[in-house]
C-alpha cells in the first residue's frame, strides 16, 4: 500500500492484526527538546515528520533515524493525515505550515503542551531551575538507570550513553512507568507538566523579556511547585538565595499538597559533609556548580530509596553531555607547537552559567592560559543583563567576543546593545575587585572567519615559556558549536 504524506512517497505494509500508522508533524523539529520529543513519539511507533528553516547536525541524525525532515517551512509540508501537529516556542503565529494546520482543523499543540500531556501519562521527575537543567538531568538518569529503573528520558542535551553513536542522543526509551525530562522555565512552559517529583537547581535572572523582573520568575516556580501531584516530592537547592528566600512560600504549598520536600547544600554540614566529601572525589566533571548538581541527583535519588552504592557508582561514571564542557579535540595548526592545545564546547550563555563553567575549568586547569571565545545569544538577554555578563569573565585569561547570534521571531527590533560595545565596556573597566582581571584582554572579532588566526596571534604574543599551556572554550547557545569544527579539522 502507497502513501503520500505531504511530498513525501512511502510504502508499507499492513497486516491485518496492526492498525495503520498514526501521524505527527513536528515544525521546528532541529530543536534540542522539540526533537528529542519527536523520537519519543517514533519509539511509540508513530510515523513522524518534520520541518526545520536550516539543516542541523539534528535533522541530520533525524533522518537518519527514520524521520522525514522537511528544510524549510512550507504549507505542502502539512498532510490532511496528521493526527496532530507540534510546533516549537520559536516558530511565530503566520508560520505556514501552522496556518496549513488551522485551516485543516488538525490539533494544534505547543511542545509544551504535548510534552505536558506525557507527564500525566507517566509518572513525572522533573529538573528545573535557570541554571544547570541539562547536567543534573543528565546525571539523575544514568542513576536511576543504574539502580534499575527502565525510565524515558527527554532532555535538553545529548548523552552517549542512550545510544551508540559518537554524538549520542537526547531521549531514551524506556519500558517502566517514569520519565524524567528537563522543566524549561521559558514562556513559563513547565507549567503545563504535573509531575509526581521535582528538582529546583535555583532562580536566577533570565528570559526577562518575558518576566521582566525576578518576582514575577519567582512566583512562577512557585506556581510549578503547586503543579507537583499530591504526595509527591520536591528536591530544593538551599544555598541559592533567590530559591530560599521563598522557603516558607515553599513550605505553604508542600504542605498543602502533602508534598515530601527535600532542601539539599554543598556547604559543609553534619548532615551533607559526608555525601559531599564522597561526590568531590569521584565526580569526572569539574566545578563547585557540578557539585550541587550531584547533591540534587543525590537527594532526589535518596528520596525513591535509590542506595548510596548505586549512586556514587553512576555519578562517578559520569563523563559530561554534549556542549557542557565537553572535550571536542585538539587545536589543528600550521604551526608546529600549538597542536597540542585542547578545545572545549560549552553551552553556558547566562552569566552565571559563564562564571560557573569558567571556574571549574580554572579548577581543572590552574596553571593554563584560558582563551574563551563567547557568543552572546539573543539581544535581549544581553540587553537585561548587559551589568552581569561584563564581570562574567574574570577567570579567563584572553576573551574573544563574536557578534551575537540572534533569536528568530525575538530579535526583530534593533539596538544599539552588542557584542562589540560588550568588549569596550570590559576593556574600559577598572582592574581590581570590582573590575575586571589585570590580565583579562579582550577582543571583538566581527569575522568569524578570522578565528583560528586571531586565536594563533594570541598565543604567539604570549609569553614563549607557555606556548602549550593553554585551553580554548567554545561558549554560548547559539551555532558557535560549529565553528569548532574549523578549529580542530
Amino acid at each position: 500500500m502507497r502513501h503520500i504524506v505531504g511530498n513525501y512517497n512511502y510504502k508499507i505494509t499492513l497486516e491485518k492484526s496492526l492498525p495503520p500508522l498514526k501521524r505527527i508533524h513536528f515544525i521546528g523539529i532541529g530543536g534540542i527538546g522539540i526533537s528529542a520529543l519527536a523520537r519519543y513519539f517514533l519509539s511509540q511507533g508513530y510515523y513522524v515528520s518534520g520541518s526545520d528553516i536550516s539543516s542541523s547536525d539534528i535533522t541530520n541524525e533525524l533522518k537518519k533515524d527514520g524521520i522525514n525532515i522537511y528544510i524549510g517551512h512550507k504549507s505542502k509540508n502539512i498532510s490532511k493525515l496528521n493526527e496532530f501537529v507540534v510546533y516549537s516556542a520559536a516558530i511565530p503565529k503566520n508560520n505556514p505550515e501552522l496556518r496549513t494546520a488551522l485551516n485543516l482543523k488538525i490539533p494544534i499543540k505547543s511542545y509544551a503542551q504535548s510534552l505536558g500531556e506525557l507527564t500525566r501519562k507517566y509518572k513525572t521527575i522533573a529538573v528545573s531551575g535557570t541554571c544547570g537543567k541539562s547536567t543534573t538531568t543528565a546525571m539523575l538518569s544514568l542513576v536511576f538507570i543504574k539502580a534499575g529503573f527502565d525510565p524515558n528520558v527527554i532532555i535538553g542535551t545529548k548523552l552517549k550513553e542512550f545510544n551508540s553513536s559518537a554524538n549520542g542522543t537526547n531521549f531514551k526509551k524506556g519500558k517502566d512507568q517514569y520519565l524524567i525530562i528537563e522543566a524549561d522555565e521559558h514562556f513559563k512552559s513547565f507549567l503545563n507538566y504535573s509531575p509526581f517529583a521535582a528538582i529546583i537547581t535555583n532562580i536566577d535572572r533570565d528570559h526577562l523579556d518575558f518576566y521582566k523582573n525576578l518576582n514575577n520568575l519567582k512566583n512562577t516556580f512557585l506556581n510549578f511547585i503547586k503543579n507537583i501531584s499530591s504526595g509527591g516530592i520536591l528536591v530544593v537547592n538551599k544555598d541559592d538565595k533567590n530559591l530560599f528566600s521563598l522557603n516558607i512560600k515553599i513550605k505553604k504549598i508542600a504542605q498543602k499538597n502533602k508534598l515530601k520536600i527535600y532542601w539539599y547544600s554543598i556547604t559543609l554540614n553534619r548532615r551533607s559533609s559526608a555525601q559531599c566529601n564522597k561526590i568531590k572525589k569521584i565526580l569526572k566533571v569539574p566545578g563547585k556548580h557540578n557539585i550541587s548538581n550531584a547533591m540534587a541527583v543525590y537527594t532526589m535519588a535518596r528520596a525513591f530509596n535509590i542506595k548510596d552504592n548505586d549512586i556514587f557508582n553512576a555519578l562517578g561514571r559520569y563523563k559530561g553531555a554534549w556542549r557542557r564542557m565537553e572535550y571536542r579535540g585538539n587545536l589543528k595548526s600550521q604551526i608546529s607547537n600549538l597542536k597540542n592545545i585542547p578545545i572545549y564546547d560549552d553551552y553556558a550563555h547566562h552569566p552565571s552559567k559563564i562564571k560557573a563553567a569558567l571556574a571549574g575549568f580554572r579548577e581543572k586547569y590552574p596553571k593554563s592560559k584560558i582563551i574563551c571565545v563567547f557568543q552572546p545569544h539573543q539581544i535581549q538577554r544581553l540587553k537585561y543583563l548587559f551589568k552581569e555578563f561584563i564581570n562574567s569573565f574574570n577567570d579567563a585569561d584572553n576573551l574573544i567576543l563574536l557578534d551575537v547570534f540572534k533569536v528568530n521571531g525575538r530579535d526583530e527590533s534593533p539596538s544599539d546593545i552588542n557584542s562589540e560595545k560588550l568588549a569596550g565596556t570590559i576593556k574600559n573597566l577598572p582592574v581590581g575587585k570590582q573590575g575586571r582581571k589585570s590580565s583579562l584582554t579582550v577582543l571583538y572579532l566581527k569575522n568569524s572567519n578570522n578565528l583560528k588566526k586571531e586565536i594563533e596571534n594570541i598565543i604567539a604574543l604570549s609569553p614563549k615559556l607557555y606556548p602549550l599551556n593553554f585551553i580554548i572554550i567554545m561558549m554560548g547557545a547559539g551555532d558557535i558549536y560549529k565553528m569548532t569544527d574549523n578549529l580542530i579539522k
